[in-house]
């Protein structure tokens, strides 16, 4: 019987079509989308504490992938399977398997980019959250739950003021409680410690500075204006006068920047002050980090009273005859002005 010999040429044909073929199937393996014909989007869930194992195992579930050992693979050799980020993840069967485990690797879920602007309510948070399925009622009931309060330090009625207005990513499905963490974490980033010495020099408690400061934002327009605002309040709180602050005779009962009426300045809440002394039982909204810090640093000035000049800024006055100047000054000649429109109006629709 004869030997089979292969020549040297013919190894290496054999070694390159093995290396040639191996490298073939991985390219078509990573590279070539699962269909080609019908591109099917599908939001798959990876619940929060689910090993990369798992989620791999859930994508094989749900269709998205055919070969598992692949995506496997590639999580041992970059190190992946070590973690793998809960939440969202928008996949297509018409991805390859690199650009879903680029996903996975990236962690790149659905987030939803959201912002409150300063001054907003935690009505008013709540139903921009709420568009994007975030706060649910019967979870949004911790922003009044005493022992959610008091496990992150807080000494208020709610979390009202304490939701620093902010652009945040939120999560597709994330949990209330953890929203409503993360904002009072960056809350406290930009009230940091430098700023609570302040507070704390000048009397004042973190609770405190937030009312002031959420007053405050609801009262200015101009920048320039609210130490100005901020002094006037500071130095009322000092002759134990009321403040009389119009936004917070609504709050509670209107919405915040609904028309004031003379009821509205009379009626009897925890949070007129119109009628209660000194600061409200907390804030009326979520101040932004310029009216938190006016309420530390207020102008060095006497000014008791400012009236409105219905161009977004304000008049100060020193003293209530000057302040009841202003008043006939900017509001009744306003009424005038609104009144003499009417009249010309009525002369026209007469003369036509």
């Amino acid at each position: 019987m004869k030997r089979l010999v292969f020549s040297r040429s013919h190894k290496v044909f054999t070694v390159s079509s093995v290396i040639l073929f191996g490298a073939l199937s991985l390219y078509l393996s990573l590279f070539v989308p699962s269909s080609f014909f019908k591109e099917v989007w599908k939001e798959v869930r990876i619940p929060d504490g689910v090993t990369y194992t798992e989620g791999i195992n859930i994508l094989k579930r749900e269709g998205i992938i055919k070969n598992r050992l692949v995506l496997l693979f590639l999580g041992r050799i970059t190190m992946t399977d070590r973690r793998l980020r809960a939440g969202y993840y928008n996949i297509s069967t018409s991805m390859s398997t690199w650009d879903i485990f680029n996903r996975f690797r990236k962690g790149m879920i659905i987030e939803y980019a959201i912002t409150i602007p300063e001054g907003s309510t935690m009505d008013e948070i709540r139903l921009k959250l709420a568009e994007k399925g975030l706060a649910a009622d019967e979870t949004w009931r911790l922003v009044i739950d005493r022992g959610f309060l008091q496990s992150m330090g807080i000494d208020a009625p709610s979390l009202e003021g304490y939701l620093y207005p902010d652009t945040y990513n939120f999560a597709k499905g994330m949990d209330t409680e953890n929203i409503l963490k993360i904002m009072v974490a960056r809350l406290r980033q930009n009230l940091n410690a430098q700023l609570l010495q302040k507070a704390k020099a000048i009397g004042m408690s973190e609770k405190e500075v937030l009312t002031l400061a959420s007053i405050i934002e609801r009262e200015a327009r101009a920048d320039e204006e609210r130490a100005l605002i901020s002094a006037v309040y500071h130095n009322r709180l000092k002759k134990n006068m009321r403040l009389q602050a119009d936004p917070t005779t609504i709050y509670g009962v209107k919405r915040l920047g609904e028309k004031i009426t003379r009821s509205d300045l009379r009626r009897r809440t925890p949070y007129n002050t119109y009628v209660i002394k000194g600061l409200p039982p907390g804030p009326i909204a979520s101040a932004g980090i310029k009216s938190i810090r006016a309420a530390l640093y207020p102008a060095d000035t006497g000014y008791l009273y400012f009236v409105s000049k219905n161009d977004g800024t304000h008049h100060f006055s020193s003293t209530s005859e000057e302040h009841v100047r202003a008043v006939v000054l900017y509001q009744l000649s306003k009424k005038e002005a609104v009144k003499g429109e009417a009249i010309k109006t009525n002369d026209k629709e007469k003369a036509n």
